[in-house]
């Protein structure tokens, strides 16, 4: 009698590729981890979900099967993703069991069906995972970018001791241009001329302003300005920049993996930047030594430059850049003499405690628009407030306004305003 080993191998094998009825009985979640396993396996999503769906499954079932498969595989799963497609979100905020949006008119409760921190810390895990990033006991807090742009940042306990929290920021579908922001009252009619002004003299400008102001919105408005036959070499922590521009790259930080090997800050690309003959080197975000890399590049012939920083107006400015310039191993006196010589200008975009009086959109209505078709309400209690200029006074370093703009457009003149007509080469006094 001879034994044959290739029959019981088969037969196994057989019964994996084919399993009987029996066989499917599974529960949803398993279902929903078997097909996900199958797409990351074959990358095709309707193979996956008919090959791994509950025999006899319907036409709906299928198509719901189907699209909490893509949003998982996305990273946010259903329940995220339904909160991302409210009209006009641009934050979603999860604090353990509850949820949050934000849509330029404050915070808004909204339902979620997560009623354990439990499961809303594997939310924030399969998130992590999908960013590429580990999220566990080890490593509590993550950032991270998913499918779309959407910037994740999450925590678990215990640096958090109020559970799971999850912070999503989402890109915009659609950049604004100047025109469009001048439209919708985030730009004054002098505060465009400005910046205008400012842009085609090839000024080094610095945007200032809290989280969530619209600083990023504002400098891929003006980014969009700048000739096509000149070369925008954008830095940045996560990639938000997105200028209607036909020459515009990007370099964006890598954070060490968890031997803390890898990394690649934004002080080195800055210097990498330089070495590919930018017309025109933007750094999204000053928040540490590399602003000593930029003041340096802007200080030795890299001009038309940009760069943007978290202050809470412009005269806090100065206070900011010599905490930075600390982080960079600067001394006061030097941190004087490069902010002066690198900075041409500082716009402080200035973001409303107030709720703007208008009605809020409904989930999924499209914007209102005006006659003209722009969008309206597109940055609510979001506007550019001062315009001033580094000065070195009495030793110490000072940004002079030059204007500043309330939130209905009415514009003050300051004692820097001279300064900047002859910058931007504005003829006549303040209007």
């Amino acid at each position: 009698m001879f034994f044959t080993p290739h029959a019981p191998e088969s037969a196994p094998r057989q019964k994996a590729q084919n399993p009987p009825e029996d066989g499917w009985r599974l529960s949803r979640q398993e279902i929903e981890e078997r097909t996900l396993r199958h797409l990351a396996t074959h990358g095709d999503l309707e193979k996956a979900v008919a090959e791994n769906a509950r025999p006899g499954a319907g036409v709906d079932e299928m198509r719901h099967l189907q699209e909490k498969i893509r949003t998982l595989a996305q990273g946010t799963g259903p329940e995220v993703a339904r909160l991302l497609a409210i009209n006009g979100v641009t934050d979603v905020l999860i604090n353990s069991t509850h949820a949050w949006i934000d849509r330029g008119f404050g915070l808004e409760e909204r339902e979620f069906s997560h009623s354990t921190d439990t499961q809303t810390r594997a939310l924030a895990v399969h998130m992590a995972a999908a960013c590429g990033k580990r999220l566990d006991d080890a490593s509590p807090i993550v950032d991270g970018t998913l499918e779309g742009g959407i910037r994740l940042h999450a925590v678990l306990p215990a640096p958090s001791a109020s559970g799971t929290l999850i912070s999503l920021r989402t890109p915009r579908a659609r950049g604004m241009g100047l025109s469009e922001m001048e439209a919708c009252g985030s730009v004054a009619p002098v505060v465009a001329q400005v910046l205008r002004a400012l842009c085609a003299r090839r000024a080094n400008v610095l945007i200032s302003g809290a989280t969530g102001s619209g600083k990023t919105t504002l400098l891929s408005a003006l980014l969009s300005l700048v000739p096509n036959d000149e070369r925008i070499v954008c830095i940045e922590e996560i990639p938000e920049l997105h200028p209607d521009h036909a020459h515009a790259v990007s370099l964006v930080e890598r954070h060490p993996n968890v031997q803390g090997k890898g990394g690649i800050s934004l002080s080195e690309l800055v210097r990498a930047a330089m070495r590919m003959r930018p017309d025109r080197l933007i750094l999204g975000e000053c928040r540490g030594p590399e602003v000593r890399d930029v003041m340096l590049a802007f200080n030795t012939g890299h001009d038309g430059g940009w760069a943007t920083l978290h202050a809470n107006s412009a005269e806090d400015v100065p206070a900011r850049l010599h905490a930075l310039g600390g982080l960079a191993g600067l001394s006061d006196s030097a941190v004087i003499n490069q902010s002066v010589a690198a900075f041409d200008a500082v716009i402080h975009m200035r973001r409303s405690a107030i709720k703007p009086q208008v009605s809020q959109p409904s989930d999924e209505a499209e914007p209102h628009t005006d006659a003209s078709g722009v969008e309206q309400a597109q940055l609510p209690g979001r506007w550019v407030g001062q315009i001033g200029i580094l000065k070195r006074q009495g030793g110490e370093l000072v940004c002079e306004l030059a204007l500043e703009v309330s939130q209905d457009g009415t514009a003050h003149f300051g004692s820097a305003w001279p300064d900047i007509q002859r910058l931007c080469g504005l003829d006549g006094g303040a209007p």
